[in-house]
Parts: structure tokens; C-alpha cells; sequence
């Protein structure tokens, strides 16, 4: 017999049955994981692919355009992150809902998310519009501030856009229906690449067209959003204003994991700053550029483990609000496994072919210097990525509980605590230089993912206990 999601029916609102992405969120946790981090997975990259490919087109621009995107990037990144923290506490709290039958409840909750984040869009975006050269000049943008301004007003300006696509994207995913995500974040994408060369070159409006291109693709998204939602009518979650009832709570479980999740992409932004200038002081700025080619490398190849992360909050927050606590030591157990695979095969193919990965960056006469450290850099971090997998999903764990603050706790010991003072230590106090930093990253991955898997078995056995 299949739940009845209806709670206390409101005489407005239809009867929603479970949905095929409901069905798999509250059965098999294993089947679940595999079935939503799949399209997540694929859409991922499409977006990872799109940013190389976006700066490709406007490094055509000449070096100035280029500098102008990098001093607007760290902003934008904060945005990105505070759009991805929103989303993760939103699925996190509906997935709960859903978990607990509390379909009324779960309504209720997306659409405090959406209110939430139309306020903290608005805001985010009048000062950033207002003084957008202002703070390219405190960036250190100097000259290129004009450019910096014509392409930062308008990406600060679609803020609102930014932020409710990806809560939106986040109500799916709490649902179960990572398909839709997946269709939305590889549109996207792909609309992306095709609209920037068009605006920038053929329709001559240069760096505004970089900007543009971003904001025609989240429009689109947010329209299909929209038709999805108040059209077509065939998700699980209703989003109407007959829905909603002020309730304190379902705003502390959104922002309880929400802002943590946020300052989590801080860190990662704070321990780049602290990583440049630890190689600045030791090997002089070749080690940056090795860094920075390499990280990019590093970055994509853990994709795979950040989606199968971000189901392990779909279906632990299910698991959780469903009292159905013994699936919560499954979910760890066999995302951790599947994520270690990956990071195992991921180690073998980036140690076999690091040479030819790092000539991609290194195709000039100028920078062909660089690709034997840059190979090597890759060398050393095929023993980083086995032990990014149980950071990950204890981290994802704790925000699908509701836990964020315990999940920032762990990204601030690794980030902060292990990776940047091993880095210092190894690097500068032993003296290994450049590559000592880099062993300083591996040595602070492998304490930070042990605690964070230590952490959550500890916690799983807790609840287990005294459940």
C-alpha cells in the first residue's frame, strides 16, 4: 500500500500521487543513489565544460576582457555558492517532509525557500549593482575597471534569476527528479556556448555578450521552471500561495543547512588564496600557473563524487525524516564505496595519461615549460582523490539531517585546519617547496575525509542507539 502524502487536505489543493522520483526516494537506498547521481553527474560536467569553454571566448577579447571576468569571478563564485547553499538546505528540509509523509508540509517548505530566496536576492543584488566599480577597483581590476563594470552590473543584476533556479532545481532534486536537473543544467550549458561567440562577436557586444549569454540561459530555465511547476503541473511538490503558512521552523531547517553550505564554498575560495600565496613565497608564480591548471583537472575529475554527494542528500534526508534511521549507515556505506571506486579508477587513468593532460595546458611555446610539474602535480594527486569520496558523503550526510553546521565543521578542519596548515608546514617550515605544498593537500585530504567518515559513523551509531 503506498503512503498517503494528502496530510490534512486543503479543499483547493489535489491529491498528488507518489511519483516515480518519490517511489525510488523513499525505497532501496542503494538503487536511489545510483538512479539520481547519474543525470546529476552528466549535467555537472556539461556546466564544468561550459565554463573552460566560456573562457576561451573571451580570452578572444584580448587579456584585458579576460582580467575584467577574473576580478568580477570571486563575487560571482560567492553568488554561486550562496545559490548552491540554498539549494542544498532546501532539498535537505523537503526531503525531510517527503520522508515523513508530510506532503502539506513539504508545499509549505518549498515555498518559504522561494520567499527566502527572492529577500536574500534582492538584498545581495542592490549594492552589488550600485557599487559594482567601486568594487572591481578594490579588486586591484585598475585599468580594466570600465570593462570589469560593463560585464559585473549585469551578471549582479540577474542575481534573483541565479539564486531561484537553483532553488527550484533543488525542489526537484528533493523530490527525486534529478532527470529535470539534469535536462535544465545541460540546456543551460549548451545554450551558453552557442549564445557566446554570437553575442560577443557576431553581434559585437564583446564582454556584455559573456554576460548576456549567462543571462538568456537562466531565463530559459527559469520559464521551463515555471511551465513545470504552475503549467504542466506534474511534480510531486505544489508551489501556490494557498499552500503556505508562516512557520519558524521550516525557516531554521532551510538556513540551518543553507548558510553553512554556504560558507563552505568560502572556505574552498579561502584556502585557493591561502595555497597561491604559500607557492608565490616558495617557487614564484610558475607554481601558481601549475596550480591553477592542475586544480582545474582536479576539480572536474570529482564531479562524479560531488553529484553521488548531492543524492546522498535527497535520499538521507528522506531516510531521516521517514525515522527510517537504518538506512542511514547504508547510504553512507555504499556511497562512500562507490566514490572510492571512482576515485580508484579516476587515480589510474590521471597517473597513465598525466603527461598528455597536462600539454593541454601547455600547448604554447610560452608555457610549454610548464608540463612536466604539471604532470607532476597530477602525479601526486592520484593519492588526494580516494579520500575526497568519504569527506563527501559524510558531509552530505550531515546536511541531509539537517546537520549543517556539523558539515561546515568538517570542511572548516579540512580546508583550514588540515590542508592549508599541512601545506604551510610541509611546504615551508620543512622546506620541500612547491611540491611539499602539494603533499600538504594529500596529507590534510586524508585526515579531513577520515574524520569527516569517523564523524558520521560515530554519529550514525549514536542515533541507531537510542533511536
Amino acid at each position: 500500500m503506498k503512503p498517503d502524502y494528502t496530510g490534512e487536505k486543503q479543499p483547493s489543493e489535489p491529491v498528488k500521487q507518489e511519483t516515480v522520483g518519490v517511489s525510488l526516494l523513499l525505497g532501496e537506498p542503494e538503487k536511489a543513489i545510483r538512479k539520481l547521481s547519474g543525470p546529476l553527474i552528466i549535467a555537472m560536467m556539461l556546466y564544468s565544460t561550459y565554463n573552460i569553454v566560456n573562457a576561451i571566448w573571451v580570452a578572444g577579447l584580448g587579456s584585458d576582457a579576460l582580467a575584467a571576468v577574473g576580478f568580477i569571478s570571486p563575487l560571482f563564485l560567492v553568488l554561486i555558492g550562496l545559490g548552491n547553499g540554498l539549494g542544498a538546505g532546501t532539498t535537505s528540509a523537503i526531503a525531510r517532509k517527503i520522508g515523513a509523509h508530510d506532503h502539506i508540509g513539504a508545499n509549505n517548505t518549498a515555498v518559504h525557500a522561494i520567499i527566502l530566496t527572492v529577500i536574500i536576492a534582492v538584498i545581495a543584488t542592490i549594492p552589488l549593482v550600485i557599487w559594482t566599480k567601486e568594487i572591481a577597483l578594490l579588486f586591484g581590476a585598475g585599468e580594466t575597471a570600465t570593462l570589469a563594470t560593463d560585464y559585473g552590473r549585469i551578471v549582479f543584476a540577474s542575481t534573483i534569476l541565479l539564486l531561484l533556479t537553483s532553488v527550484g532545481s533543488a525542489i526537484l532534486r528533493a523530490e527525486g527528479d534529478t532527470k529535470r536537473t539534469m535536462y535544465l543544467m545541460a540546456a543551460s550549458a549548451v545554450m551558453n556556448m552557442i549564445l557566446d561567440p554570437i553575442l560577443i562577436y557576431h553581434a559585437g557586444m564583446g564582454i556584455a555578450g559573456a554576460a548576456w549569454g549567462m543571462v538568456i540561459s537562466q531565463i530559459f530555465v527559469a520559464i521551463v521552471l515555471l511551465y513545470w511547476f504552475f503549467g504542466k503541473k506534474d511534480t510531486f511538490i505544489t508551489l501556490s500561495r494557498r499552500v503556505f503558512k508562516y512557520q519558524r521552523r521550516d525557516v531554521i531547517d532551510i538556513l540551518g543547512v543553507g548558510i553553512p553550505a554556504s560558507f563552505e564554498f568560502f572556505l574552498m575560495s579561502l584556502l585557493a588564496i591561502i595555497i597561491n600565496i604559500l607557492l608565490v613565497n616558495t617557487a614564484g608564480t610558475d607554481a601558481v600557473a601549475v596550480y591553477a591548471a592542475g586544480w582545474r583537472v582536479v576539480m572536474f575529475a570529482i564531479i562524479p563524487l560531488a553529484a553521488i554527494g548531492t543524492a546522498v542528500i535527497s535520499v538521507g534526508g528522506a531516510a531521516f525524516g521517514g525515522r527510517r534511521y537504518e538506512k542511514l549507515p547504508i547510504i553512507l556505506q555504499y556511497s562512500v564505496k562507490t566514490g572510492l571506486l571512482i576515485a580508484i579508477f579516476t587515480s589510474i587513468i590521471t597517473w597513465l595519461f598525466a603527461m598528455p593532460i597536462a600539454s593541454i595546458f601547455t600547448y604554447s611555446v610560452e608555457s610549454a615549460h610548464l608540463a612536466p610539474s604539471i604532470a607532476a602535480f597530477l602525479g601526486t594527486m592520484c593519492f588526494f582523490y580516494p579520500f575526497v569520496s568519504p569527506g563527501i558523503m559524510s558531509s552530505s550526510l550531515f546536511q541531509g539531517v539537517g546537520k549543517g553546521i556539523t558539515s561546515l565543521t568538517l570542511n572548516l578542519c579540512r580546508n583550514l585546519l588540515f590542508i592549508a596548515v599541512f601545506a604551510y608546514y610541509i611546504g615551508v617550515v620543512l622546506d620541500y617547496g612547491e611540491h611539499g605544498i602539494w603533499w600538504g593537500i594529500v596529507a590534510g585530504d586524508i585526515l579531513g575525509g577520515t574524520l569527516g567518515y569517523v564523524w558520521a559513523r560515530l554519529y550514525l551509531s549514536r542515533l541507531l542507539k537510542y533511536q
